[in-house]
């Protein structure tokens, strides 16, 4: 005995499932090829961490001549430069969902992408950020020592001019209405 299903047996079975469950189950199919293609970029040796190494400089000979000259920077500018490049990375990221994933989740790893490749960049020379803050507070610590009495007495006598100003204006202002309400 023979059985004769009809040819579109399969479109009919997919007429009649739920249009959600027919969707999840094409996200997990696409979810699937996203995380076989990242395994076969990493196999062959073009996986994140690669390119890390890269923006690292020590593959691609980036920052050489600038990482010396960090060095003698003190780690806590390094790492105010990444949190900086963070917000730059993270912004030029693609918003795509199909790319990290959904909802606080897909946000966590492309919040994590970001530190990465920040990290990275501030680690291997970064963009001068680092460099440029910590000459700043040298300058700043020169000048302490030698500075100017004059200058910040100066500074202190227009300060403290500029509240007096304010003061009065604020002041006059409630005193007139005061006596405006009183001769009311």
């Amino acid at each position: 005995m023979a059985i004769s299903p009809p040819s579109d047996l399969v479109l009919d079975v997919v007429k009649a499932a739920d249009p959600a469950s027919v969707q999840a189950a094409q996200d997990k199919l696409r979810a699937s090829r996203a995380a076989t293609a990242a395994r076969s970029l990493t196999e062959q040796g073009a996986g994140f961490d690669t390119t890390l190494d890269r923006l690292d400089g020590t593959a691609s000979g980036l920052g050489n001549a600038q990482s010396k000259k960090s060095k003698s920077i003190p780690e806590a500018y390094h790492k105010f430069e990444a949190m900086v490049l963070q917000n730059f990375v993270s912004s030029m990221l693609p918003e795509n969902e199909e790319v990290y994933g959904k909802g606080n989740a897909g946000e966590m790893w492309k919040s994590m992408m970001a530190e990465q490749f920040a990290g990275a960049i501030a680690k291997s020379g970064g963009v001068g950020i680092a460099d440029q803050m910590y000459s700043q507070a040298l300058a700043r610590a020169q000048n302490k020592e030698v500075s100017n009495l004059s200058t910040d007495e100066n500074s202190r006598k227009m300060a403290l001019s500029a509240i007096d100003e304010f003061q009065r204006k604020t002041f006059g202002t409630v005193t007139a209405d005061i006596e405006r309400s009183d001769n009311s």
